[in-house]
């Protein structure tokens, strides 16, 4: 298991992200002394991640290089935080080895018997999903994601990590920043392929990379184009379409749920939308792969309760309905909008792009993606385009989008201060909330929520 001859000081810059908090909550629960920082916390000490971080005894400093002494074994740094940062300039000129987030997640890797979940949508809640179903299934795992599992928060949890007594370990194996051709896990889950961060052909390549390092099995989505157009040749396959291994049948779409069968074993997951069906069945498949009997499974599936904003429910009381969701990519926003087809005819979506550089590689993406799925009946907004700092040419704007979405003849509208829809909420009864990166977009959600049941 993951302990070294001697606990470690490890500090951790950027420790405020779902990904770097994620390493950090796991090293301290192995008993490591664990200092991090992070600019959110500057702005906003109140920060809900500072709370659970500071309950499980990581001391948070200033990112400012006060907190940083020569006392610390190494330092972990966010892909998200600048080389001139004065923690960055503090660690180099001290001589404490510096790390990036990946290249550590990549040593802890190693040291395990590692399942990585890649896939440009989906990786958050699928590998959750499959720890949390290891864990039921009493297989002790360690488990380090992006996204909260509901079922794993706790007062000093924030659900993106636990700490097992097994040697299986769980990761989201994230494309964004390049990083994912270094890991070297035993078995490997690829979802999907699409625009994200990088182009289909580059993440194809690193897909590829992920592969090749693979010592056990890769588990597939047969259905996904993309993903046929790899060489895949002796991958474990999952599909509700395409023939495969793992193929599921008799499939029923509730609202809010689904249920269906794999090799004669009927299933029931508490999840709606064809997509969390695709993310089920790459658990079905590793699990089964691993030796669990199918019926094992579907013993648990149903309790799986999802990641937070992960289609996360805020309100619904029969007539009014307020979603909080992840999705940031045309991908994610064209499986969601899928999944609210069957739910509701008239919904007033809410979305706020993420960073001007993914926006402008995506605008066409997320033009086709809404202009697609919006009904006569359904209603878009833009916020203003998410920016957490940095040196981006700010040369697009929600504008641009709102634009190209428009010439689609769709309804849509930029509004630059949220006050504004709250004034306006009770013009719909049906909000769904999406975008990435920005944790205040939870609390937009929850407000609306509020106002809709306000003054009954």
């Amino acid at each position: 298991m993951f302990m070294l001859s001697k606990p470690l000081k490890i500090f951790f810059s950027g420790i405020g992200g779902s990904g770097m908090s994620a390493i950090a909550c796991f090293m301290a629960d192995r008993g490591h002394t664990v200092v991090g920082s992070d600019r959110a916390f500057d702005q906003n000490p109140s920060h809900t991640f500072y709370r659970g971080l500071t309950s499980k005894g990581i001391t948070i400093v200033p990112q400012d290089g006060t907190g940083m002494d020569q006392s610390f074994d190494f330092a972990v740094f966010s892909t998200a935080v600048e080389p001139d940062r004065p923690e960055f300039i503090k660690a180099k000129s001290m001589g404490i080895p510096v790390k990036t987030r990946p290249e550590y997640l990549s040593e802890i890797v190693r040291e395990f018997r590692t399942i990585a979940v890649a896939g440009t949508s989906g990786k958050s809640t699928t590998s959750g999903m499959l720890a949390f179903f290891m864990e039921r299934l009493g297989l002790k795992p360690n488990f380090i994601g992006g996204g909260r599992v509901k079922q794993f928060r706790t007062d000093t949890n924030p659900g993106n990590s636990i700490s097992g007594d097994s040697d299986w370990l769980v990761i989201e194996a994230c494309e964004s920043d390049g990083t994912v051709v270094n890991y070297k896990p035993l078995h490997s889950v690829l979802l999907n392929l699409a625009l994200d961060h990088h182009s289909v052909a580059e993440t194809a390549g690193m897909f590829e990379a992920l592969m090749g390092n693979t010592a056990g099995k890769v588990i597939l989505n047969a259905d996904d184009l993309h993903l046929a157009e790899m060489n895949t040749t002796g991958s474990i396959t999952f599909s509700l379409v395409a023939p495969s291994d793992y193929r599921a049948t008799d499939v029923l779409y509730g609202p809010l749920e689904s249920a269906f069968s794999v090799q004669g074993i009927r299933f029931s997951l508490s999840l709606p939308g064809r997509y969390n069906l695709h993310n089920a069945l790459s658990c079905i498949a590793v699990l089964s792969e691993m030796g669990v009997p199918l019926e094992e499974v579907a013993g648990v599936a149903h309790e799986f309760r999802g990641i937070e904003r992960r289609f996360d429910i805020l309100l619904d009381d029969g007539k009014r309905l307020v979603i909080d969701d992840y999705a940031h990519n045309p991908h994610k926003i064209s499986s969601l909008m899928e999944a609210m087809k069957t739910i509701r005819e008239r919904i007033c979506y809410i979305f706020q792009p993420h960073g001007f550089g993914p926006t402008r590689m995506m605008k066409n993406g997320y033009i086709e993606a809404f202009t697609e799925y919006l009904r006569d009946s359904d209603h878009l907004i833009l916020l203003p385009i998410f920016y957490a700092g940095g040196t981006a040419a700010r040369d697009i704007s929600s504008h641009d989008l709102a634009d190209g979405i428009r010439t689609g003849g769709k309804s849509v509208e930029v509004v630059e201060r949220r006050e504004i829809i709250l004034k306006r909420v009770r013009e719909w009864e049906a909000y769904v909330v999406l975008g990435a990166r920005d944790e205040t977009l939870s609390d937009l959600a929850r407000d609306i929520a509020y106002e809709l049941t306000k003054s009954e």
